[in-house]
């Protein structure tokens, strides 16, 4: 999501022209509207001086402005004193119409009209939100208050599907009162932190969930992590002790010897008084004794405001952090998705993505925790399976991550692929590229595309299926919601200042970074940040549009188009120049990836010795060799200005990817288009337009300018 740079020829990139290319080469690079603010200097701030012609042309509107106004005032004055004042109000209202339409201002009344509905719609459903959080807050009720509840109310509901068994609420309940009493007579109390590494399964929840009873917080750790990662994880939570399946064994015992001693190990195991680990107790065999009755003797209660979990950022460069979620916020933004969003609880939901990260852990494991709806929990994703699943479980709600459904969509195309009760599918991160093919194919009537991070305090949804669009910003009144886009550098995410050292917000179709005001006393509102204080302290701004307020700086880049939709455009940073021209890594990824087969692309741009900037380089997950170069090079030319056009690609044959499907790009980037440390294949542009083998000599002749880009 990319920053703010702002020339001319960001309108060139989003029509999917360049200078001395005719537009009817391809396609639009983006379903982005083209901006209609067309003077900027090179660092994306408007500039104030304008052409002379330019002048000319507003000096002569103006006279016409006035002259028009005179007009209508002379025209009003006569109708009145010749035909009388039944004649003359209709006349001052055609007047006062004219004066609105000659002054340039009906524009925004015009904007108001189409977008009062969305606007109303929001509002609406924003207040109610608010309702429901200040209720619990009032009760100072925690997520386990909150889902006692509905086992009160419907002990028998299904409350989680996994491969092929129902467990009712009653059972869930059960379940982590069992987790709590084990964990409470060993001595565990308020505010210690017991680590959960399991892969997706109801008892995944259901640990946290009985742990959170005894008000102990629990980080969600990512099962795909290994030794160093996986210890960092560990320790950088502070953990007294740590849960761990036995599909795991093999991953904790390679790092045991270096836990702290007084870290106490419980494994879980699918079958009692089975073989544990050295030094691991077995979970499995202590739940089967234990009470199924919540303790409450010695037991200090969690409260609404407590630290409950800790989820982490997966992010595609450096060590996981850990972001802090308390109950207040694991509850707002449950709800905010729930009811923004137009969810039910009579709704079944579906998730294959990872219940220890927000998307899974929260948003979809939160309808069954505080609305009592079902949700039916895929252990892990599979592009084949995926409608399949919603037909056998009748789900009427899936969820997905971007690359999951270019993945589906990559299948091969079944009369079954509208078979199913999926009424709305929900998630991040679905490309414009993409988009109406997939809802096209799958007869899906609504998505609702949103957008936030883990750690952030401003989270907006898509709630009138605007294709591509990631939520909005009221044009009628924008700071309802306390969310901006202001002017920043594309490389580095640096606010750009004015004069007075304040933030500037960015114009309609202006490509800016995304923020959140902080409101310290308003749960919804605060930045909780992460475990490590100095990693929290980069993530806020000071001084944006006042001395001394402040923000959560996102360091994605989104455009809000002229109706107030909001586009996410690229990562600050991942933003490179070349031949002039600032080039989004998303935008080229999005078309390299279709061009490809819906393969796992990553765009980034590497340096050449001598020239200035940086050329794009894709590289391409191809590990049986099927990527087709010639036609690849032939598609990008129709789909891409030149400058965009990659002029390295690297054909993966195995990569390392996060735990929500992102090749780690910084890797990749740092070993440029070298062939002499690649193992893999690595191909340029050459002159002729195609993509040629880069041999080592080939790339000596790049390194000596005897190869020309």
């Amino acid at each position: 999501m990319n920053s703010n740079e702002i020339k001319p020829s960001i309108v060139d990139i989003e029509k999917g022209q360049v200078e001395n290319e005719p537009p009817s080469n391809g396609k639009q690079l983006s379903a982005l509207p083209a901006p209609e603010a067309a003077f900027a200097n090179a660092n994306g701030v408007q500039s104030s001086s304008r052409p002379s012609n330019e002048r000319f042309r507003l000096v002569l509107l103006y006279v016409v402005q006035f002259a028009g106004l005179g007009a209508c005032i002379a025209g009003v004055v006569l109708v009145w004193y010749f035909m009388g004042w039944e004649f003359g109000v209709p006349a001052v209202l055609i007047a006062l119409l004219a004066v609105l339409i000659a002054s340039g201002k009906w524009r925004w009344f015009y904007i108001a009209a189409v977008t009062a509905p969305r606007d109303v719609k929001a509002l609406s459903r924003y207040v109610k939100l608010l309702f429901l959080v200040k209720k619990y807050a009032r009760q100072n009720a925690t997520i386990a208050d909150i889902f006692a509840e509905y086992v009160a109310k419907q002990p028998e509901k299904v409350c989680f599907v996994f491969e092929g068994r129902e467990w009712t609420f009653r059972e869930v309940s059960d379940y982590s009162n069992r987790v709590a009493n084990v964990f409470h007579t060993h001595g565990y109390k308020h505010g210690d932190v017991v680590g959960l590494v399991m892969e997706n399964r109801p008892e995944f929840v259901g640990t946290w969930l009985g742990l959170s009873k005894l008000g102990v917080i629990i980080p969600l750790i990512n099962h795909n992590l290994r030794k160093n990662a996986l210890l960092h994880s560990i320790t950088v939570a502070k953990c007294n002790a740590l849960v761990y399946s036995e599909a795991l064994c093999e991953a904790i015992g390679e790092i045991t010897e270096s836990l702290p001693s007084s870290m106490a190990l419980y494994q879980f195991n699918d079958a009692i008084q089975q073989t544990v680990l050295a030094n691991s107790k077995d979970l499995a065999t202590l739940l089967q004794s234990a009470s199924k009755e919540l303790p409450t003797s010695n037991v200090k209660k969690a409260s609404h405001h407590d630290q409950l979990l800790y989820i982490y950022t997966s992010g595609t460069t450096g060590l996981p952090k850990a972001a802090v979620i308390t109950h207040s916020r694991y509850l707002f933004i449950t709800a905010a998705i729930h009811i923004v969003a137009g969810f039910s609880p009579n709704d079944v939901f579906y998730t294959p993505l990872p219940l220890y990260h927000t998307a899974g852990g929260m948003m979809s494991i939160g309808q069954a925790l505080i609305f009592g709806a079902t949700v039916a929990i895929r252990k892990k994703f599979s592009a084949s399976q995926y409608f399949t699943d919603c037909q056998k479980y009748n789900c009427t709600v899936g969820q997905y991550i971007g690359e999951m459904c270019r993945y589906i969509l990559a299948t091969p195309e079944s009369g079954n692929d509208k078979d199913h009760k999926v009424r709305l599918i929900f998630g991040n991160g679905l490309r414009p590229q993409i988009w109406p093919q997939f809802v096209e194919r799958f007869n899906i009537p609504r998505v609702a595309e949103f957008y936030g991070a883990t750690e952030g305090n401003a989270n907006i949804v898509n709630i009138d299926n605007t294709v591509g669009a990631i939520g909005f910003v009221s044009r009628i009144i924008p700071s309802v919601y306390p969310i901006s886009i202001i002017r920043a550098d594309p490389a580095t995410g640096e606010p750009i200042r004015g004069k007075d050292g304040l933030c500037q917000l960015c114009q309609p179709n202006e490509p800016g970074v995304f923020i959140g005001k902080i409101l310290p006393n308003n749960p919804s509102r605060a930045f909780l940040g992460y475990v490590d204080k100095g990693a929290s302290e980069k993530k806020i701004v000071r001084d944006i549009f006042k001395k001394g307020d402040s923000g959560f700086l996102s360091g994605d880049l989104l455009v809000a188009d002229e109706r107030g939709n909001l586009y996410f455009k690229d990562r600050t940073g991942d933003t490179f120049r070349w031949k002039g021209e600032n080039v989004s890594t998303s935008e080229v990824e999005a078309e390299v990836s279709n061009a490809s087969g819906y393969r796992d692309t990553v765009v980034y741009g590497v340096e050449i010795p001598n020239l200035e900037g940086r050329a794009g380089m894709a590289a391409i997950l191809d590990p049986e060799g099927q990527v087709d170069l010639v036609k690849l090079a032939d598609t990008l030319k129709q789909s891409l200005p030149s400058y965009a056009r990659p002029m390295f690609v690297r054909l993966l044959t195995k990569v390392d990817m996060t735990g929500t499907f992102k090749l780690k790009k910084l890797d990749l980037q740092k070993e440029g288009f070298d062939p002499n440390v690649i193992e893999d294949s690595v191909f340029y542009l050459s002159p002729k337009g195609a993509y040629e083998r880069l041999t080592k000599e080939a790339y000596e002749q790049i390194k000596r300018g005897e190869i020309r880009f």
